[in-house]
């Protein structure tokens, strides 16, 4: 035997075809490592980590949850089993040969092969937060033994023309520039754990169909060999548009179709705008069409094609009209139609024997550049369906990216940055914003209009009006796509700071005690980014439009410590106060607080109307609070003194008050009404009493026991020990806030919430 017959014998045995795939696939879709062992050997394997499954008369099976890089694989591998690939490798680390002797090979984890494509992945993950990754030197190894990859695949399968194509599959990494770059020379793609759970998905809606939403995207472009496309077709205008009218088979329309899916898998074709087909809905569509039902309304779809599309019109024509009928060349290639509407109808045909005998009627526009795609696709569902804010919101991010209006630009950069903070994995608020239709979670509970909110208020974009440019901002280049490129890593490296420095309050969103990454948080901080810009700006230690982004975050890092002090010694009543921090006053609040606790370090760090907010937010309890006092007084004033003479008769002056009171009152009535003209009225002793005096008076004698202990003791406190003087010491704290001055005081939080409750207690009273 050759060398290459001895190869292809052994590497056939590392195989597994569609007969056996079954044993293999639930193996594999087990999130448990299981093997057997002796009874004698188990308290080894449990210490290891191992536990019991069930047990047999002379052996144990135990299990093991699987590593990450594992589970991964099976995860690659499960899903293309799932989606029709009849060929796939049987043991892990599977060497190709690269050499002409076939001795030397290069290792993957997943083969996956079908009738017309074969698909070669290496798997990289690990556990924790997503990272940057370095695959500088996988990459360029797999790029540079990559011919002599395909050339051993070839002579497996000699005559075959199987479309072979290399993948880089991560999870909890994400790709520097470099790394991304070395992918496109070497044609490699890159699959992360987004792409896998969009597909595992789609799998679960679609079945063995959601394979032609796969090869669209692998072999986007690439001819299907032996696909018929001749079609006979309608040729008209509308809306200055060409489009084509025409029926065709399903199975046809499948191979070229391609849905753009409002979802992180299909990020780099934005703009996207389809919502993910529903499985229910696409199950009674299929019973439908097996009922012999069918669908009299057209779907619509573009096409793209590099090349003009081929029309040949027919010889007989009607003369005056505008159409004209004749044969469409359609694209022999994968994803060059695009599913604007109808998505449920062709997607329903996939698993019916029909889709090879029906047709199906389709309006096909020409190369709609996907501005226009996502117009029409909001149009044609303005009247079904209502499409959700949040998924308004992305779409309009795409609607408004080449409009006219530099005003509805800037807004379309506002919500492209905010939906990227959620959904890029290099992005320390990966999967913390709501973004399209993603329900919303206890860690998922930032909107996307918060994070607009936020870049509305801050000045990066400076102010537009329409297309006038009112006042520059910090990051503003002109047009949006290095605006972009600006902003947006500047708050991702911004925001890496302070989740890196501050993990455990970054991750308490989870459990609805986060203080950081909530709503107020979020547009608190990213106001605070801005402040700081405009300060380094001012102060020219940067040039935020020239400087490189790395730098200007290495500038700002000075200024934002304080509040990462500030947020490691926070209290449990501080967390609460910044939790609660509702609507836009207490964003407002929560914002003015971080740049408070940055002035107090920070002396030059001073923005405009932070003096004044503190000034006027430490008075806002202040009107009230003196108002419920003058209040109290009136009234304890009054029912002191009915009190009294109830009790001592008309000697209830001399009789129930303190001599040191009596005399104090004396004295100071006397010298006030010296001080009075002719026709003011005099102050009687008892008008010159203080809050302090009434306790004196409640305390004094017999008074507390016979007069005032069931009326002046608060709810709650009939028990307290310490008798009338632990029960009158309201009284103190009444006073020490009533002498304060109404000018130059704030009445604090507590104080006030202090002053309500007394205020409701004694002014309830019948």
């Amino acid at each position: 035997m050759t060398a290459f017959q001895i190869f292809k014998e052994e590497f056939n045995e590392l195989l597994v075809n569609e007969h056996a795939i079954g044993v293999e696939l639930r193996k594999r879709q087990d999130p448990f490592d299981k093997i057997s062992i002796e009874p004698k050997n188990l308290i080894k394997y449990e210490e290891q980590g191992w536990e019991v499954d069930k047990s047999f008369a002379k052996t144990i099976r135990i299990r093991k949850i699987k590593n990450i890089d594992i589970s991964f694989e099976d995860d690659f591998w499960v899903l293309f089993a799932k989606l029709g690939f009849n060929i796939l490798n049987k043991n892990r680390r599977l060497l190709i040969p690269y050499d002409d002797q076939y001795s030397i090979g290069q290792e993957f984890d997943v083969l996956a092969i079908d009738d017309e494509s074969i698909l070669i992945i290496a798997c990289k993950s690990c556990e924790g937060e997503p990272k940057k990754g370095d695959f500088r030197e996988a990459i360029e190894t797999i790029g540079s033994r990559k011919d002599g990859v395909i050339k051993t695949i070839k002579q497996l399968f000699p005559g075959s023309k199987h479309k072979i194509k290399f993948i880089l599959a991560t999870k909890n990494y994400y790709l520097s520039e470099p790394d991304i770059e070395r992918l496109k020379k070497y044609d490699i793609l890159h699959f992360d754990e987004e792409t896998l759970a969009y597909y595992q998905d789609l799998s679960k809606h679609l079945g063995l169909a959601a394979r032609y939403q796969l090869l669209g995207n692998i072999f986007s472009g690439q001819i299907i060999p032996q696909l018929d496309n001749k079609i006979p077709a309608i040729q008209g205008k509308m809306g200055g548009h060409t489009y084509y009218s025409f029926s065709i088979e399903p199975e046809k329309l499948l191979k070229i179709a391609y849905v753009l899916h409002r979802n992180k898998a299909n990020k780099k074709l934005m703009p996207t705008y389809q919502r993910l087909i529903k499985k229910t809905r696409l199950t009674a569509i299929q019973r439908f069409i097996d009922d012999k039902g069918f669908f009299p309304n057209s779907m619509v779809i573009n096409i793209e094609s590099e090349k003009n599309i081929t029309f040949e019109r027919a010889n007989t024509q009607v003369e005056n009209a505008i159409s004209r009928i004749g044969i469409l060349n359609l694209p022999k290639t994968y994803r060059s139609a695009y599913i604007i509407d109808g998505q449920h109808r062709l997607y329903g045909y996939a698993n019916s024997d029909y889709r090879y005998t029906n047709t199906i009627p389709v309006v096909a526009f020409i190369n709609l550049n996907r501005t226009e795609q996502v117009r029409l696709f909001m149009q044609i569902n303005e009247n079904q369906k209502a499409v959700p804010k949040n998924l308004r919101n992305t779409l309009n991010a795409d609607l408004l990216w080449n409009s006219i209006d530099l005003e509805e630009r800037i807004k379309a950069i506002k919500l492209q940055i905010a939906q990227d903070l959620g959904e890029d994995l290099d992005s320390p608020l990966y999967d913390k914003i709501i973004v399209g239709e993603n329900p919303k979670t206890s860690s998922r509970c930032i909107t996307i209009d918060s994070v607009k909110s936020a870049l509305d208020r801050s000045n990066f974009f400076g102010v537009i009006n329409k297309s006038i440019v009112r006042k520059d901002g910090s990051f503003f280049l002109g047009d949006s796509e290095n605006t972009y490129a600006k902003v947006t890593p500047f708050i991702k490296l911004s925001f890496r700071y302070f989740q890196e420095n501050l993990r455990e309050q970054w991750k308490d969103g989870e459990n609805n005690e986060g203080i950081l990454s909530i709503n107020a948080g979020i547009i608190s901080l990213i106001r605070i980014f801005s402040d700081v810009v405009d300060l380094l700006n001012h102060e020219n230690k940067i040039k935020s439009k020239i400087d490189e982004v790395e730098y200007i975050v290495e500038e700002c890092k000075y200024y934002y410590d304080p509040l990462i002090s500030y947020y490691k010694n926070l209290n449990n009543e501080e967390r609460l106060d910044l939790r609660k921090s509702y609507g836009e006053a207490g964003r407002a609040k929560y914002w003015r607080k971080l740049q408070l606790v940055i002035s107090q370090s920070r002396k030059e760090f001073n923005p405009d109307g932070l003096s004044k907010y503190w000034e006027d937010e430490a008075k806002q309890y202040n009107e009230e609070s003196f108002k419920m006092i003058r209040d109290i007084e009136t009234y304890l004033k009054n029912e002191f003194k009915n009190d009294l003479e109830d009790h001592y008769g008309s000697s209830w002056f001399k009789k129930g008050v303190p001599p040191p009171v009596q005399d104090s009152a004396v004295l100071l009535a006397n010298q006030k009404n010296r001080e009075l003209d002719d026709n003011e009225e005099e102050v009687s002793q008892w008008d010159c009493l203080t809050i302090i005096d009434y306790r004196r008076i409640a305390t004094y004698g017999s008074n507390w026991k016979d007069i005032f202990d069931k009326k002046f003791t608060k709810p709650g406190e009939e028990k307290m020990p310490g008798g009338k003087d632990e029960k009158t010491k309201w009284m103190q704290k009444l006073e020490r806030i009533r002498n304060q001055n109404f000018h130059s005081y704030s009445v604090k939080k507590d104080e006030f919430e202090f002053l309500c409750e007394i205020e409701e207690w004694l002014l309830s009273k019948d």
